[in-house]
């Protein structure tokens, strides 16, 4: 009855199943490691920004460029506050406001993006402090460039002048009159009447869309391992019942309807 097993059909057959097993297995659990890699970099990036907290600051021309090992690290810069913009459409402690970022014009020439804090609310300009006027030395955590449309940052455009969506050269370029860093600087203590934005982790270090998307990509290739063997038994079991039927007897009725068609 099991014959038909090793017919050139059935033998395509079971050689596609056993290598597609062990291939759907071997991708699922690949995409599982990926998973499990970002959960530790996220444990990893959570526990430096902590311990950044406690480390004395650095100059910042030591901690550029940013990268996952400098992120969050304490840095100063010294110079003189310039061009103000506010980042509209950032959440803080549960609420809605927007940051407030000041380009802080240092002696290299180029101008470092400063968060001096954040407001709730509309960003409104009118009820931002002004910054420090005179040479001044902040403190606060390194932050790489953002990127429009992840992490929650947003891309929208056409904004209010004064108003930028994300903290990035790129996005700056065209706001600002001078050249501006490729990072910025979150201030340990925010300003009078704001509230000091937390650092953040590293870009690609957090449990962030790409990270569940290879749990779904885990699920989705232990699945068709499920499926493939499925098929495999179903497809197996009609070719049995077709060759007992066989053995039985019980053959379609086509032939005979077309004999007794040709002989009326």
């Amino acid at each position: 009855m099991y014959r038909f097993l090793l017919t050139p059909r059935w033998w395509g057959i079971n050689v596609f199943v056993l290598l597609s097993i062990p291939f759907c297995i071997f991708m699922g659990s690949w995409q599982l490691g990926r998973f499990e890699d970002r959960v530790q970099d996220h444990r990893t990036a959570t526990e430096q920004v902590s311990e950044a907290r406690h480390e004395a600051p650095r100059p910042l021309a030591d901690m550029l460029p940013v990268d996952k090992a400098t992120s969050g690290k304490l840095v100063t810069a010294t110079g003189r506050y310039g061009k103000q913009l506010l980042v509209p459409g950032r959440e803080l402690d549960g609420k809605q406001g927007c940051y407030v970022l000041t380009l802080l014009r240092t002696g290299s020439g180029e101008a470092l993006p400063v968060v001096r804090g954040w407001l709730p609310g509309a960003a409104d300009a009118v009820k931002v402090p002004a910054p420090p006027a005179g040479e001044v030395t902040i403190t606060g955590a390194l932050q790489a460039s953002e990127t429009p449309g992840d992490n929650g940052v947003s891309a929208q455009g056409g904004l209010p002048a004064g108003q930028t969506s994300a903290i990035s050269a790129a996005s700056l370029v065209n706001l600002v009159p001078y050249d501006v860093y490729d990072a910025w600087v979150t201030l340990t203590k925010a300003d009078s009447g704001m509230k000091a934005v937390p650092a953040a982790a590293p870009p690609d270090s957090g449990l962030d869309l790409k990270a569940f998307q290879n749990l779904g990509y885990t699920a989705e290739w232990f699945a068709f391992v499920g499926f493939v063997i499925f098929m495999w038994f179903r497809l197996l079991r009609r070719e049995v019942e077709f060759a007992r039927d066989a053995e039985l007897g019980l053959a379609a009725d086509e032939e005979p309807v077309a004999v007794d068609a040709a002989v009326k």
